[in-house]
């Protein structure tokens, strides 16, 4: 069951994210993702069969410590925003911010399932792992290194000049730094899994005192 779980805490998270980031792009004046379907909440809209389904069942099933993946990117047409950099940016930060409000939404659920609403405490653990998975989702993309959302966000908000530089960089180099994060270990413990552990603990005692799931 636990193993389920996951796997619907993972879909909601990923669809939250890509239905956010087609609709700040469409609200830029892009409907391309919109035309696209990508507006919605149906996970299969967003599926990629590596990254939302090959990849995390794998790393669910050997029991990693940290479960990523990825789904279908929302695309977007820069020659319908008005100022391509800077709302491209905001596309970007539009997917984590709606990680953070899903797992505020799903605390406040919890919070009333041990309350007057105390008939849905059976769905604490799939609660627990919505907040979970939301938020390490969100931060994740926030690392600013592209193809992550905080690349993109990075560039956005740089001088033109800079910005330049950097999106050249980070286009070249910044899937290896991810994998360096990733699978690089000291002690048995990955940089990624070692940045992302504190911050993760924190919301989510933050959110639910006593909460630590990590």
């Amino acid at each position: 069951m636990l193993i389920i779980y996951k796997i619907i805490a993972f879909l909601i998270a990923i669809s939250v994210h890509e239905a956010a980031h087609a609709w700040m792009a469409n609200r830029l004046g892009d409907p391309t993702a919109r035309l696209q379907g990508r507006m919605t909440l149906n996970p299969l809209k967003h599926l990629d069969l590596y990254g939302t389904i090959i990849v995390p069942l794998f790393l669910i099933l050997f029991g990693s410590p940290f479960v990523f993946g990825w789904a279908k990117p929302v695309g977007f047409d820069p020659f319908n925003l008005k100022n391509p950099r800077k709302d491209a940016g905001l596309i970007s930060l539009s997917g984590p911010v709606a990680n953070f409000i899903t797992a505020v939404i799903f605390a406040l659920v919890v919070r009333l399932a041990s309350g007057p609403f105390s008939i849905l405490a059976i769905l604490l653990p799939l609660f627990y792992l919505i907040i979970v998975i939301n938020l390490v989702l969100a931060v994740f993309n926030l690392i600013p290194i592209h193809p992550l959302d905080g690349g993109k966000i990075l560039v956005g908000i740089l001088p033109a000049k800079e910005a330049e530089e950097t999106d050249r960089f980070l286009n070249q180099y910044g899937l290896i730094i991810i994998f360096m994060l990733i699978f690089l270990s000291y002690r048995g413990v990955s940089p990624l899994n070692a940045f992302l552990s504190p911050i993760i603990n924190f919301l989510v005692n933050l959110l639910l005192p006593q909460g630590n799931l990590i």
